[in-house]
């Protein structure tokens, strides 16, 4: 049995939330969006993901007769064919908004999501909102940052110490929306007995150490209270983020 609870907060700074979010548990499907851009392009460009990405997950779940544009990746099950699709979808969604609206130029969005069917976990991720998975008190993030700190740490011998406080730090090298054409890595394994997932926005892993999350997310209670907890610990903080968090657990 799946249960999950998403909340979302606009943190102590900004005015307009740019997050969404989405939890489906008949369908399995988790996902949490960071927009980004000006006149609240942002808001718009995470909703339209989100839309996009649940839109096409509800439709192949119907059994509906349904175009897939980017056709089989061979070297994929049909659930992480299913969610790569679904992606790919969400970011000619934004991308084509943005193309038709001068005031929605250069507006773009993070996305991560996780499909859940037959105790399987498909992830895809795009940007540096992340997945988190918590087994027996481990804390392990499942995504990999597609930002410029990231592309660095990779190549260079810089301190990370040195990479926390530079200016090109939030600097993202993909998102949803900014071009036609995008790569969506997919992951996908099994979910364990007690397995707790996290998906969120930069605004909750920028200001939360990975030790903070752990101790959160291994607290003997329900999910509700988990996201709750997570938000507030981040609230506590400078929170100059939105922030928004989505807490799945398999309990059986």
């Amino acid at each position: 049995m799946l249960t999950a609870y998403g909340l979302s907060h606009t943190g102590n700074v900004r005015k307009i939330n740019e997050d969404c979010w989405h939890i489906d548990i008949p369908l399995g499907l988790f996902v949490v969006a960071d927009g980004m851009g000006g006149h609240n392009a942002g808001e718009v460009a995470s909703t339209l993901a989100v839309e996009a990405l649940v839109r096409f997950m509800h439709k192949t779940q119907e059994g509906e007769d349904v175009t897939w544009p980017y056709g089989i990746d061979p070297g994929l099950s049909y659930p992480a064919n299913r969610l790569r699709t679904a992606i790919l979808l969400a970011n000619r969604r934004v991308f084509r908004a943005a193309e038709g609206h001068e005031e929605y130029n250069g507006m773009g969005t993070t996305v991560v999501a996780a499909s859940i069917e037959d105790y399987t976990l498909v992830l895809g991720s795009v940007g540096d909102s992340r997945a988190y998975s918590l087994i027996d008190g481990r804390l392990t993030q499942l995504t990999t940052d597609d930002s410029w700190v990231q592309t660095l740490e990779r190549s260079s011998p810089i301190e990370l110490g040195d990479l926390a406080n530079h200016p090109m730090r939030h600097v993202l090298t993909k998102v949803i929306g900014a071009r036609e054409e995008l790569d969506v890595p997919i992951i996908e394994r099994p979910i364990r007995v007690d397995e707790t997932l996290l998906l969120c926005s930069d605004g909750l892993h920028g200001e939360l150490a990975e030790t903070e999350i752990a101790a959160i997310l291994g607290t003997e209670t329900g999910t509700p209270q988990l996201a709750e907890q997570l938000i507030e610990a981040v609230l506590r903080r400078a929170a100059r983020d939105n922030v928004t968090a989505v807490v799945v657990r398999r309990e059986t």
